[in-house]
């Protein structure tokens, strides 16, 4: 009995590829213009430390997860969540006319833990470092 092979394509770019190319493109865009619109526009004092790390936009375009990071404690995290949230229908009605979109996503807003993360693992490193030169130097 023959074996069935799904049929290959003659062109080296599939079409699920190329469709995955405009919410990666959207959603670079998205990253820039608020990340500029954070530093030029907004005049909220919450939002003074705050860095766009990435956005993730919907293959259909009608959601955008904007991923932040804050440097600071606990308190700032929370006012910033509050500006953001307070701000988002600024945001996304500047999105709206500088991207020139048939329909503008809808934004939410996501702590992005990462650097936090990264900072705790550096610290744990060190440690580990000084307690295996200190063992080193002990024996």
């Amino acid at each position: 009995m023959m074996a069935i092979h799904p049929k290959k394509s003659l062109y080296p770019f599939d079409r699920e590829a190329a469709g995955n190319k405009r919410p990666k493109r959207v959603a670079d865009m998205i990253k820039n213009e608020i990340a500029l619109l954070l530093l030029r526009k907004v005049n909220d004092p919450r939002l003074t430390n705050v860095s766009i790390v990435t956005v993730e936009v919907t293959r259909d375009l009608r959601k955008a997860i904007v991923y932040y990071s804050v440097l600071g404690d606990e308190q700032q995290i929370k006012n910033v969540a509050e500006g953001l949230a307070r701000a988002k229908g600024f945001i996304r009605s500047h999105l709206a006319r500088e991207l020139g979109m048939r329909a503008t996503p809808g934004l939410v807003f996501k702590l992005d833990l990462s650097m936090a993360h990264q900072q705790e693992m550096e610290m744990l490193l060190k440690e580990i470092k000084t307690d295996v030169e200190s063992s080193e130097t002990g024996s």
